[in-house]
């Protein structure tokens, strides 16, 4: 006999039993009943069940009266009044199978739910505890662990939690990456399917950085952090997740949307079936069948399985309430750079003013840029830097929001950012020839306009594909809102199938936009700090990329880990359909319970077989919640002659 494994299950039981004392003291009390009456105890047995079921009512019964006050009906009345109606009757045993039923009905919903939130569970549960400190001096070439000379003794093995940045680690195959960081070996693969739910390993150079929560390949590598754990790529999907597990699913609106006329339906059609025979059994036959459990259970599976399903395709969904509204959305905004583009602007030219020369214009902006959280500012900094310049600090400096950026540099005065910006300056800031898919930077110096930057985004090439699969799923109301100029902006909306566009906007306008788009729910993609308060704002906000903003992170209802557009038409496809998984459930359900009422109303079915049979239907709406969890099968028609194939939808796993 295996006594680890017998050991194991006691202790398992052991703990259900804690966890569910009343489903526990159900089970012994049907087994003392079922003795009872073995042994020739009939009444004994009628009133010991008799008795328990109306304890369990009016434990039932007292949280009922505290909704019904609060104006709030829900669907326990008719489970209170199926066991009333049992024990009236004397249909204990059946009085005892609703107990159970419903007492168990929340260590189903516990099974189920672990079931949905599997990929949920995963990335918790991949949370790196240890990592292996190298010495200082590591970040040599000496210690390289690809090298024949590398002995890995020196390591130190340190909780996660207290590493540093600075800190040189060791990763070792198949291990976890602890922190965010820099590889200092020359070369290595990392699979990054359980953050961006991409399959493909991804290589990784000296120099490149490496992100937390990434699965190392076959070959020790070394990083050196960037980052601590709380501050790191894995932690703050982390706790997104977090967020989104213990997030209540839109369930109540769901269930109370069915629970009245449900309630209503059942009491009529056991009331007349009441009348009818005369026999006020056949009102206790018609109620076994009326329980709710599809209603209470079933939903929140599948919104739980549709939150597990889009964690492995790296988008964390905050709540089962924001699945539903990505289900039912009717429209969508999009902001430009960074979202629809891939927001990485390339310098094109420099148009310095007479009295300046390229290089000093370029310094004088990058040394202001450095101050500004915006993706061109980025782009400049890079540029100076590609060409050996170096930034001056600044004594002051501050970032307007969507217009540039004011920063006192060597003591001068220097503006940099959109025309409108400069020219409040310097009126005569003039404009600056743009071709499609370019963008102008302005600077002023000291109140005079001293010329400009010719920055180029391209559109992403997946954007139009993008858009085509969202009207695909009924969101044909789609906008670009954006700070950039008109032409920029018509330019790169052309690129990508957008007709309706909003240029020159500042954070509120874009709020205002969003407000009065007609076609509601309103989706929101955005990428940047700018774009919180739209994100908020919107009636789904999804942020683009968790390694960039927090802010937007934070603010958004959605996150895509992946820096990749399509991940939006995949979050919508999957809300799609976990609402129509989770409404099919429910339906199954009360259809399933209203055709057994009707044969129960004739007599054909006893309240033991009735309630025995009800488990089956909670069983079915449960299973066909759970389908939540897959995506559909799209069957394309080829042409004659050809073989006919099939394709998952993308995203589904």
């Amino acid at each position: 006999m295996d006594f680890n494994r017998l050991s194991v299950s006691r202790a398992a039981l052991s703990r259900a039993l804690r966890r569910y004392p009343i489903v526990a003291v159900t089970v012994v009390v049907i087994a003392a009943v079922l003795l009872l009456l073995g042994s020739g105890a009939d009444t004994t047995a009628q009133w010991l069940a008799s008795l328990f079921t109306l304890g369990v009512v009016g434990l039932t019964g007292v949280g009922m009266v505290r909704d019904i006050l609060r104006g709030h009906w829900g669907l326990d009345i008719l489970a209170v009044v199926a066991m009333l109606a049992t024990v009236a009757v004397g249909e204990y045993i059946a009085a005892l199978i609703i107990v159970l039923m419903l007492s168990g009905g929340e260590a189903l919903e516990d099974y189920a739910a672990g079931r949905a939130k599997g990929e949920l569970n995963a990335l918790l549960d991949r949370a790196p505890q240890v990592a292996h400190r190298l010495p200082s001096g590591a970040d040599t070439g000496e210690q390289d662990p690809h090298s024949s000379n590398y002995a890995p003794g020196p390591a130190e093995d340190i909780p996660a939690t207290e590493v540093a940045a600075g800190d040189v680690l060791l990763v070792k195959p198949a291990e976890v990456v602890p922190v965010d960081g820099v590889m200092l070996s020359d070369a290595g693969s990392f699979d990054e399917s359980s953050l961006t739910g991409e399959s493909l390993p991804v290589a990784r150079s000296s120099g490149e950085a490496v992100m937390s929560g990434s699965v190392n390949g076959t070959r020790a590598v070394r990083i050196r952090a960037t980052a601590t754990t709380a501050d790191s790529q894995y932690q703050r999907i982390v706790a997104l997740v977090r967020e989104a597990s213990e997030s209540k699913a839109p369930v109540v609106r769901l269930a109370d949307r069915y629970a009245v006329p449900f309630t209503a339906v059942s009491l009529l059609i056991a009331g007349i079936a009441w009348a009818v025979s005369g026999d006020p059994v056949r009102f206790a036959e018609v109620l076994v069948l009326a329980t709710p459990c599809p209603l209470l259970i079933a939903a929140p599976v599948a919104f739980m399985g549709g939150m597990s399903r889009a964690a492995g395709s790296g988008i964390i969904v905050k709540g089962g309430a924001v699945l539903e509204q990505l289900g039912r959305a009717k429209s969508a905004a999009f902001d430009k750079t960074g979202t629809l583009t891939y927001g990485r602007p390339e310098l094109v030219s420099v148009n310095p003013e007479p009295g300046f020369d390229a290089n000093e214009l370029l310094t004088l902006a990058a040394s202001a840029e450095q101050y500004s959280s915006h993706v061109l500012a980025a782009s400049v900094l890079a540029a100076a830097e590609e060409r050996g310049l170096r930034t001056a600090p600044a004594d002051t400096a501050q970032e307007v929001a969507t217009n540039g950026v004011e920063a006192l540099i060597s003591g001068r005065l220097v503006r940099v950012g959109k025309r409108r910006f400069v020219a409040e300056a310097d009126p005569r800031t003039r404009r600056v020839e743009l071709a499609p898919g370019q963008m102008g930077v302005y600077l002023s110096v000291d109140g005079r306009f001293a010329g400009s930057l010719v920055m180029s985004d391209t559109a992403r090439s997946n954007a139009a594909q993008t858009l085509d699969r969202l009207r695909g799923f009924g969101i044909t109301d789609t906008v670009m809102l954006t700070g950039d100029g008109s032409a920029t902006a018509n330019s790169m909306a052309a690129a990508v199938g957008i007709t309706d566009v909003r240029a020159n906007l500042l954070p509120q306008d874009k709020v205002a936009a969003v407000a009065a788009l007609p076609q509601r729910p309103v989706i929101m993609v955005g990428d940047g700090v700018n774009d919180a308060p739209v994100l908020a704002a919107a009636g789904v906000g999804i942020a683009m990329g968790a390694r960039g903003s927090t802010a937007a992170s934070e603010s958004a209802d959605v996150v895509i880990v992946a820096d990749d557009i399509s991940k939006v038409a995949t979050a919508v496809d999957i809300g799609r359909r976990t609402l129509q998984v989770a409404l099919g459930s429910i339906w199954i359900g009360i259809a399933l319970s209203v055709a057994l009422m009707l044969v129960a109303a004739f007599g054909f079915i006893p309240a033991v077989a009735g309630a025995l049979t009800q488990e089956l239907v909670d069983l079915v709406a449960i299973l066909n919640a759970l389908r939540a969890l897959h995506g559909r099968k799209l069957f394309r028609r080829a042409p004659k002659g050809t073989t006919v194939q099939t394709a998952a939808v993308p995203g589904s796993v």
